[in-house]
């Protein structure tokens, strides 16, 4: 089954907890903290691989997650890491984080970090002053960041196929590579598109067959707007026209609405080098039709074709691959990655929520809250300095926070106390 859209939650690994330890040996007198740190949370990547042609795997896994660093130890020894988790994905792949696109992934190993593990909690050796020098005090590890990761592919071919179901598209493929998608005189046959290599003695050129697109296909209807954001990569467009008649239908009205569509749908396919090719000339029918619909169409090289006979089939290609090679000036087609901006914000805010009731918000403060062992003494008296220093306790007292009010930091509420 072809997916070309996923949607997943992904959660990078927690640093693992401090460890509290004091070494003692016999014969060694004032041995001293030496509680080793947690080790890092996994981080979680996305990276191409040539093996992926779609993102089925992905529509079956709605949240993934890397491995948790693991706890630090005595004798100064550090947690394991946690396992980084990579994503594989196709070539042409499209990453939006949390709605904002981070990565057009268009090359072959292209590799992007999603979501960054959390670092490992400090032990109590690594809190060793002067002043303090046998603390009991851990950190907890750091959560990993949590993030929404939305997919969208977009297949990257040399030459893409439009044309009406019946057009004789996925014919055209199977004759001109080894690529066998599925036939029937049906409409919409073809269900997901489909990628041929064609070889040209020492050259390669791919191409794409976009099923499904019909009168409206711009404005959603049938199949079309679901593929269409497909052919947006390829370099020369090939639209392939019935001229037989087949079902009573008009080649050159099937030319100029396929034309519309697409402009309709992007103002930049209208740029792309692209030939017409009329099918089926093998039907009697066909001659009468191809003296029409040149009469109609001037200044523009037709190929007649029958995908039966092979006839016109090696002249359409080599054309075509000479196109390939002549740059397009259009501009890129989809969003571009937005700059970062930095832009500078207080550390933390206050708001009072209720009456008696106050948040405080803020990466560090929250991360402080997340990273403190509170049933430890020395622990939640470093909390408390730290937040007085950075002005918290001002702050709160200033929008109107009084002793024994509640005041939420992340997932933790205190007691407001002086």
């Amino acid at each position: 089954m072809f997916i070309d859209k996923a949607k997943i939650f992904v959660t990078a690994g927690s640093g693992g907890a401090g460890c509290i330890s004091f070494r003692r040996e016999k014969f060694v007198p004032l041995g001293g903290p030496d509680g080793g740190n947690g080790g890092k949370g996994g981080d979680i990547y996305i990276e191409t691989d040539n093996k992926k042609i779609t993102l089925l795997d992905l529509s079956y896994k709605f949240k993934l997650a890397a491995g948790n660093g693991e706890k630090g130890q005595g004798s100064d020894k550090y947690g394991k890491y946690g396992k980084d988790l990579i994503i594989k994905v196709p070539v042409g792949t499209i990453v939006y984080k949390n709605g904002q696109m981070i990565a057009d992934l268009k090359e072959l190993g292209q590799k992007i970090l999603v979501a960054k593990g959390g670092r490992g909690g400090r032990g109590n050796a690594s809190f060793k002053t002067q002043n303090n020098s046998a603390p009991r005090i851990a950190e907890k590890g750091e959560p990993g960041e949590q993030a929404e990761i939305s997919l969208e592919l977009r297949l990257i071919a040399d030459v893409g196929l439009v044309g009406f179901p019946n057009a004789g598209k996925s014919t055209f493929l199977s004759v001109v590579s080894s690529a066998r998608p599925k036939i029937a005189d049906y409409p919409f046959t073809t269900l997901e598109p489909n990628l041929g290599v064609v070889n040209l003695d020492d050259k390669q050129m791919v191409i794409a067959d976009i099923p499904g697109i019909i009168e409206g296909a711009s404005t959603g209807k049938g199949l079309g707007l679901e593929f269409l954001r497909h052919i947006k990569r390829t370099k020369v467009l090939i639209y392939m026209i019935d001229v037989s008649g087949f079902d009573g239908t008009d080649p050159y009205n099937s030319y100029k609405v396929l034309q519309k569509e697409l402009k309709k749908y992007s103002k930049f396919l209208a740029k792309k080098h692209n030939v017409i090719v009329l099918n089926k000339t093998d039907i009697p029918s066909s001659q009468d039709n191809i003296k029409v619909f040149k009469k109609k169409v001037k200044n523009k090289k037709i190929y007649t074709i029958s995908n039966m006979t092979k006839e016109g089939i090696d002249k359409l290609l080599y054309d075509v691959y000479k196109l390939t090679q002549i740059p397009v000036n259009t501009e890129e087609e989809i969003d571009t990655i937005p700059v970062k901006k930095y832009i500078y914000e207080p550390e933390f805010t206050v708001n009072k929520e209720d009456e008696g009731f106050f948040t405080v918000k803020g990466k560090k403060v929250e991360t402080l809250a997340s990273m403190t062992k509170f049933n430890e003494e020395e622990a939640l008296r470093r909390f408390q300095n730290i937040l007085k220093k950075m002005g918290v306790e001002l702050a709160l007292e200033q929008k109107g926070c009084k002793v024994g009010d509640t005041v939420q930091i992340g997932n933790f509420e205190f007691e407001f106390t002086k």
